[in-house]
């Protein structure tokens, strides 16, 4: 299965919808980019692999594997990146703010059931790309 995950760059967060066959799953807040910085940074675009786990913390999660120079990244209930996350991705059901949005847990539930409903759990794949189709190198995110 390929997810699709669309994101728009602001200074104190990301945001994004995440979309299956053309059609959206739900909306998503991350940290701002800076870099593929650990703990403060979004991951870089691209495509990875996904598979369900569980977390001690979390409890059924998405894990991104192959993230370059990271590791630990999760797909995991937040409602505000700033707050929440560390790199990780926050499936939000709306967003309302520049990396903060609302009912996380009813979104990633939608995620992770249909990802179970799936024959070929081993083959999931999340592709993580620009909405205005700007690659990240090109993007200048003021802090001020």
């Amino acid at each position: 299965m390929e997810l699709e995950l669309l994101r728009e760059y602001f200074p104190e967060g990301t945001n994004g919808e995440i979309w299956h066959d053309g059609k959206l799953i739900c909306k998503s807040i991350e940290l701002p980019w800076k870099e593929n910085a650990r703990r403060i940074s979004c991951i870089p675009e691209g495509k990875y692999p996904v598979v369900i786990s569980w977390h001690k913390t979390f409890g059924w999660v998405l894990a991104l594997l192959d993230v370059p120079d990271r590791k630990g990244i999760l797909m995991h209930a937040a409602n505000n990146a700033g707050k929440e996350l560390k790199g990780c991705i926050g499936p939000v059901t709306q967003i309302t703010g520049e990396g903060s949005g609302t009912k996380s847990k009813i979104a990633l539930k939608k995620i992770l059931n249909l990802l179970c409903e799936e024959e070929e759990s081993e083959n999931h794949f999340i592709t993580i790309k620009s909405k205005n189709h700007e690659s990240i190198t090109t993007i200048k995110v003021s802090n001020a």
